[in-house]
């Protein structure tokens, strides 16, 4: 059953304050932060990522580093659902959040239900990371595989589109990504040996425009021969489970895709399985890759490269450069040349052992005793990479890319039967035997690590968000969401709420007040300054 409440708005007003602590006399229009060509987040909070560069740094400063102490609850809305991975977007003072087969609407000053949307669904639930916004409706993706359109200001739906077959595993755990007059959304799923693509839709008729797979479509095609047959490519995998960025200038998506099929069975699929665990940068129009750089080939270990492609406009040895970065799966960081794909920089940002070199185009290349073998392989490594999906966040105020990183040690092992072929669509399994997390700040010039701040041991998600009120807002493992100083990593604020913050902090401005948004367990709670 599908269904769409809707509820009365508050009219409630609620007095602003302009809290501004002594010495503390800049505004935003006064603060130096370039940017790039694409704007940082202002007052609101328009996509996934905060706007289409993904660097999830705000430009708002009312709550700032000498005030921050005094954060207060200015609401909370309990969901009575499922823990959430969704960052609520906010849009004409609505937020608008997810869990699977869940949407709301709340008014961004009371939190105060506007609508719900309900569909039920089959498929893998394992979790929604939000919803997109495009000329006044709501997308969102389903467990199922499908995108559903719906009008923001009621909750009705417009339309639905199948985009893939649930029936051999695909479903869709991603926030959709709006790009002019097309709405993105790229596919999940390991349970089937599966190959995955980005899709382009209408906005207002969802009509698909354009389809562009992670791995080759034909013997014939650019990549075919990273593969050791079209059999086994056409089966490659490639999930395409995070959302892009958008560079409007150059008119051009950027997408990671995840790792190759059978998951772990390296042997079954030798070589460098283009164009899995791959950087692509896509013609917005037409889905026409312009160039692709692979930062994992042939992965072993299911860590993916589908981590944020961050945007900005910065000097890289002394040139202005239009710079992509992104802390990926396998724990290195890449720098690379936005406009041409062209290698800047690799640099790792966690301890591990299962790369044996760096090749001259800045790829790690396994080593061979590091990746699953039949009796198994001990790695230096976290279970899940040195990092994951949680969103990273850069501050164009202290040049530094905040990503959360993890290190620990795991046990990996083959399964392939008596002709060599892997046993099932994972061709193996892996033990995690240690996970410690980490807050990390990398120079985004050099990739060293200039601070890191420990956060728990055990298994989250929690992303990171920056401002020009120099904070940078976390959590960790232990229930604790934090404010740390982005300089130095010290905490200058902190609440235990006692749960998980699978996802990353936002903050916008309603009425002269700023609030900041952190989604814990089951409960969006609003932060935001006491009344003057």
């Amino acid at each position: 059953m599908i269904f769409s409440r809707i509820l009365k708005r508050s009219s409630k007003c609620v007095l602003t304050s302009a809290i501004v602590a002594s010495g503390w006399n800049f505004s935003v229009a006064q603060i130096s932060v370039n940017t790039g060509n694409v704007s940082a987040a202002k007052d609101q909070w328009t996509t996934y990522l905060g706007d289409s560069s993904g660097k999830r740094f705000s430009t708002l400063n009312q709550i700032n580093a000498t005030n921050v102490k005094s954060l207060t609850l200015a609401w909370a809305f309990q969901t009575h659902a499922r823990p959430m991975k969704s960052t609520p977007l906010m849009v004409d003072g609505v937020l608008y959040f997810t869990v699977p087969d869940l949407t709301w609407a709340v008014d961004a000053k009371t939190g105060t239900e506007i609508w719900e949307f309900s569909r039920p669904s089959e498929g893998n639930h394992i979790g929604n990371r939000g919803v997109a916004y495009s000329h006044g409706r709501i997308y969102i993706g389903t467990p199922d595989a499908h995108l559903i359109c719906l009008d923001a200001r009621n909750g009705k739906q417009i339309w639905e589109q199948k985009v893939a077959d649930s029936a051999f595993g695909y479903y869709i755990s991603l926030a959709p990504q709006a790009v002019k007059d097309l709405v993105l959304v790229g596919t999940s799923g390991d349970q089937a040996d599966v190959k995955h693509a980005v899709h382009a839709y209408r906005w207002d008729t969802g009509v698909e425009v354009w389809q562009t797979s992670s791995t080759p479509n034909s013997k014939d095609a650019i990549g075919a021969n990273t593969w050791p047959n079209e059999k086994t490519m056409l089966h490659g995998g490639g999930a395409m489970w995070m959302s892009g960025t958008y560079d409007p200038e150059l008119n051009l998506v950027y997408w990671g895709s995840a790792n190759p099929h059978p998951v772990l069975a390296g042997p079954v699929r030798k070589g460098m399985n283009l164009f899995t665990d791959t950087i692509l940068a896509m013609d917005a129009d037409t889905g026409k890759v312009k160039w692709y750089y692979q930062v994992n080939p042939h992965d072993t270990h299911d860590w993916d490269a589908v981590q944020t492609p961050t945007l900005f406009d910065a000097p890289f040895h002394g040139k202005k450069r239009k710079l992509l970065a992104q802390a990926s799966g396998n724990g290195y960081y890449f720098l690379l040349d936005r406009e041409t794909g062209e290698h800047l920089l690799t640099s790792p940002f966690v301890q591990q052992d299962w790369a044996k070199e760096i090749n001259t185009k800045g790829q790690p290349i396994p080593d061979p005793q590091h990746e699953p073998q039949p009796d198994g392989a001990l790695t230096a490594s976290a279970s899940f990479g040195g990092t994951d999906w949680m969103p990273p966040s850069l501050d164009p105020q202290t040049g530094l890319l905040y990503v959360t990183g993890r290190e620990g040690y795991s046990f990996w092992y083959l399964a392939l039967d008596e002709h060599g072929l892997a046993m099932d669509h994972q061709g193996g399994g892996s033990l995690g035997l240690l996970s410690n997390y980490f807050t990390i700040a990398i120079d985004y010039q050099t990739g060293k690590v200039q601070w890191r701040r420990p956060a728990g041991e055990g298994w989250g998600f929690p992303g990171i968000l920056t401002t020009a009120g120099h904070l940078l807002f976390t959590s960790d493992l232990n229930g604790n969401v934090l404010a740390l100083n982005p300089v130095d990593g010290k905490v200058l604020w902190h609440k235990r709420l006692g749960g998980a913050m699978n996802t990353g902090a936002m903050t916008y401005q309603v009425d002269g007040k700023q609030y900041l948004v952190t989604c814990v367990d089951s409960v969006v709670y609003a932060w935001a300054l006491p009344e003057q």
